[in-house]
């Protein structure tokens, strides 16, 4: 039976979850769900998620919240290949490190940057000071240098060799400060290089 998963690919870590679900073949229902509608304040979405947020996984009476948990389950529960959660003590720990790096990181400092630029001045018809928005891409720039030194490296991908969840999850945050016409690969071959290559192990036509 195709687990249900509830998304707004505007959301990060929804594309993540929606991504290697696609890439993998794993069988799903695509349930829409429109944030700037309050889809996720309805009392039927709340006995999916009491949290309020997205992603979330329904499989059967089993529901779950949260992306990474979320990629974690689909993995064991689909047996997809080893080296997105690599089996390898040391690799898997380059994974799980990343992920619990990012959240304070990569996703805030990379994801104000839409509210800044877009959702704020949709949502409220007010400008964000450009000020402001300099301070958001100096912050940002920071974390990308931290990025490169501690977890790219001079390494094809996060965990070495092959694509992992770490990578699809940094590639889904990254890339919504470039949605928003902030190049961040401007200057920075490395993190080009590296953004060339998983988007090659995805597939154009996942991404499109």
């Amino acid at each position: 039976m195709a687990v249900q998963l509830y998304l707004d690919l505007l959301s990060q870590p929804c594309r993540s979850v929606f991504i290697f679900a696609k890439i993998n073949n794993i069988p799903f229902k695509l349930e829409f769900m429109n944030l700037c509608n309050g889809d996720q304040f309805t009392e039927e979405y709340a006995k999916v998620n009491l949290l309020r947020k997205v992603p979330a996984l329904k499989d059967g009476d089993f529901t779950l919240a949260e992306s990474v948990a979320i990629l974690l389950y689909l993995s064991r529960k689909y047996n997809t290949p080893d080296h997105w959660y690599p089996s390898d003590l040391q690799k898997r720990a380059r994974v799980d490190e990343y992920l619990s790096w990012q959240h304070t990181s990569v996703r805030p400092n990379a994801g104000v940057l839409l509210w800044m630029k877009v959702m704020i001045p949709k949502n409220f018809n007010i400008s964000c000071p450009a000020e402001k928005i300099d301070t958001a891409v100096e912050t940002l720039n920071d974390t990308l240098k931290e990025f490169e030194s501690k977890f790219l490296q001079d390494k094809a991908f996060i965990a070495g060799e092959e694509i992992s969840l770490a990578d699809l999850v940094a590639y889904s945050e990254l890339m919504q400060a470039f949605f928003v016409d902030i190049n961040i690969f401007e200057g920075r071959p490395k993190l080009a290089a590296w953004r060339q290559r998983v988007e090659s192990k995805i597939g154009q036509d996942i991404l499109d």
